[in-house]
């Protein structure tokens, strides 16, 4: 007995499609950031770390190279000054900014053969201990009045509270040697009363952190002094302790816009050639351009920190 097989039946060729059922809304909730967002939050996360690394930097360029800076100015100012006390050529009157004047010894604190400056401004006190203009040079009649920086550039003046009553202080000018006793101590709201006519006063911050206030330690000079040099000039702003250096800001403008020029050249130029190349060809720009931009950073911090 042959079984057959019932075939159903093919659907016309122009039959219509059966319709699928409607998809369900889905309920409305916080889309995912696409690929604009995580660009944005990318860039803002690299803008963030490269300024904490500049922060970082800078504060590693105050407290370690500026060290250096000094120790290279104090170098080349002591090799001019000594040719200068040599040939009787040594300043004994106003001179120009950062011009070396005289040799500071203060055994007490450790500090031998400084270079004192002339001036008393932010950059002035970057080479090494500063000499206010207004006041008279070191062994002179009258009272001279020299600052140093407390934390930065060396700090020569970092352990000043430290001098006690009858630590020397020795001072050579072009004038001679002059030696100086330590006999009063003051800050910014109490200055030093001594009647003697002969003094010597040195200045700087009260604090290793961002100076408010300052100290000032006061020696007599011992011996007769040399005579006055030529009328001193007066003051200027910049001259006074914690003074900062405003003139340094459009300067610090202009060499941060090197600084972002160059940067951009640098990964510009990475795209277009060797990157290890461009980086090694670009990196001494950067670094000096950064260097620039710390410094004149720093003159706009108070002059004796």
């Amino acid at each position: 007995m042959s079984r057959t097989t019932a075939l159903a039946p093919a659907p016309a060729p122009d039959a219509p499609a059966p319709e699928r059922p409607p998809t369900p809304a889905r309920a409305a909730g916080p889309e995912l950031p696409g690929a604009a967002g995580r660009r944005v939050v990318l860039t803002v996360a690299w803008v963030v770390t490269l300024g904490a690394v500049l922060l970082l930097g800078f504060a590693g360029y105050l407290l370690a190279f500026s060290g250096l800076q000094a120790a290279h100015h104090q170098a080349t100012a002591y090799a001019t000054l000594r040719d200068q006390l040599g040939r009787a050529t040594a300043p004994t009157g106003p001179a120009a900014d950062g011009a070396p004047l005289a040799v500071l010894d203060i055994p007490a604190l450790g500090l031998h053969r400084a270079v004192v400056v002339e001036g008393t401004d932010g950059r002035d006190l970057m080479r090494g201990p500063g000499h206010r203009r207004d006041t008279v040079l070191p062994g002179q009649p009258g009272v001279a009045v020299l600052f140093g920086r407390s934390t930065t550039f060396g700090a020569p003046f970092a352990g000043l509270t430290g001098l006690k009553v009858g630590d020397g202080i020795d001072v050579t000018t072009g004038q001679g040697s002059f030696h100086y006793t330590v006999n009063a101590y003051g800050d910014g709201e109490h200055p030093i009363r001594d009647t003697a006519p002969n003094r010597l006063v040195l200045a700087t911050g009260d604090s290793d952190w961002l100076p408010t206030g300052t100290v000032l330690v006061g020696a007599r000079l011992d011996g007769d002094p040399e005579p006055l040099g030529a009328k001193r000039p007066a003051a200027t702003p910049t001259d006074k302790v914690l003074a900062a250096d405003k003139g340094a800001l459009p300067a610090l403008q202009l060499w941060s816009l090197a600084l972002l020029f160059a940067v951009i050249v640098t990964l510009v130029t990475a795209r277009r050639w060797r990157r290890s190349a461009a980086y090694l060809c670009f990196a001494p720009v950067v670094a000096a351009l950064l260097w620039s931009v710390y410094e004149n950073a720093a003159a706009l911090l108070p002059n004796v920190y």
